[in-house]
């Protein structure tokens, strides 16, 4: 007789859902780096930690505007006040705040407190190898990507993208075992994606794994990584001239295996490149890619995998976007979308962390919704998480390949 598994409630607490989350936060931290940044000078009524805490709940509630947000917290002043004496603000105060406080302080605020919860759980940071190809590395894996926030016409002035378009972008590099951010850059959409490829691989270790689609190749760039030691793998440009020097056996779906040279390529660039031509199956259909990397000993199929797992920074774009508040935005200048961005990915590895701490076995999705749904309540996160679910089974938090959209594999 199959023995059924009792679900426990969760336990009560005395404080909220969101001060409980904001309470990862160190206490220091805000007016520590709300001093560095000048923030705490442009303070009066509405100090940082109200700004910071505003703002997270305007992510965990989805909200419409400013008005939303303010309205609400009016709702709550009490329990507002316990989050660290936490005030309100008014609908003309927060923008301001938005448009004029350096959102430096935000960004510095994310990796500090990304750089404390990894050192109070190191585990966390570690992530785990997961199945197939990510256990078979010992070794750190990386994928650049970016993504485009769309923004509406009143952004022209800053972050111009088309002709009739404003947009900004999210340039990142994931770590695939943890999937936490390494790194990260906003900025305007105008800028090409090889222009920063440097600064989002300045800090890979020699041995580690960097995977980036062909938008970020720069034959200089790819010559001082192997300088470094860290191995890259990307596609291929169909313009790309080169000379076969050596052809390696080839068998299955891979048609070529080859180790090219580039006729005029310059001092400090990269010369022998890895040249793996493959059937690769996109969408239902097969067709045939090019892929390059400075690995010249590992086994063709192997580039091709590593190539693959670079989905997976989709997955990431697409959890933090349908989830967290990132198209629809607070205020139009710049100052105010770069406080928006960074303080989405800080509220990102906060319910990440918790999932981690409660082993949480759904979706990233689900774990928000939860959490957003129980926001103002006075239960134990921990616990709620623990108990919540009614379906049996295991959900990984990384996703699944089906979860992103991949036209062409970037």
């Amino acid at each position: 007789m199959k023995k059924k598994h009792r679900k426990t409630n969760p336990t009560r607490c005395k404080m909220p859902v969101l001060r409980q989350l904001v309470n990862l936060i160190p206490p220091h931290l805000i007016p520590k780096l709300a001093r560095e940044t000048g923030v705490a000078e442009q303070a009066r009524d509405f100090d940082p930690n109200s700004h910071v805490v505003a703002l997270m709940e305007a992510q965990l509630t989805h909200s419409i505007g400013l008005n939303d947000v303010c309205d609400r917290l009016r709702l709550q002043e009490g329990l507002l006040a316990t989050i660290r004496g936490a005030k309100p603000p008014h609908r003309n105060t927060f923008s301001h705040a938005n448009r004029t406080r350096n959102p430096e302080m935000a960004e510095k605020l994310f990796w500090a407190t990304l750089e404390h919860l990894e050192q109070l759980r190191p585990g966390f940071a570690r992530g785990h190898r997961g199945k197939g190809l990510l256990r078979r590395f010992r070794r750190s894996i990386h994928v650049m990507d970016s993504t485009v926030l769309e923004l509406v016409a009143n952004c022209m002035d800053w972050a111009k993208h088309r002709r009739r378009k404003a947009a900004a972008k999210c340039h990142l590099r994931l770590n695939l075992q943890s999937f936490l951010p390494g790194f990260a850059i906003v900025d305007t959409a105008r800028e090409n994606d090889a222009k920063r490829a440097r600064e989002l691989c300045a800090g890979l270790k020699s041995g580690e794994i960097s995977i980036f689609d062909k938008a970020y190749v720069d034959f200089g760039h790819l010559g001082e990584l192997d300088e470094r030691g860290v191995i890259w793998v990307t596609r291929g440009k169909e313009n790309l001239a080169y000379e076969v020097v050596a052809k390696l056996p080839a068998s299955g779906k891979i048609v070529k295996d080859e180790l090219i040279v580039r006729p005029n390529h310059k001092a400090g660039e990269i010369e022998v490149i890895r040249r793996v031509e493959a059937w690769v199956e996109i969408e239902g259909k097969e067709r045939v890619m090019v892929f390059l990397s400075n690995q010249l000993t590992w086994s063709p199929q192997t580039i091709v995998d590593l190539y693959r797992c670079r989905w997976q920074i989709e997955v990431f774009f697409k959890q933090i976007k349908q989830s967290l508040q990132l198209c629809d935005f607070l205020g139009h200048n710049a100052n105010a979308v770069r406080w928006q961005v960074w303080t989405a990915l800080l509220v990102y590895v906060l319910l990440r962390f918790q999932a981690f701490l409660s082993r949480w076995p759904h979706s990233f999705t689900r774990l928000f919704t939860l959490v957003r749904s129980a926001l103002w309540q006075r239960l134990d996160l921990l616990s709620l998480l623990k108990s919540y679910g009614t379906a049996g089974g295991s959900f990984r938090m990384l996703g699944a390949p089906e979860q992103a959209y991949l036209p062409g594999l970037g």
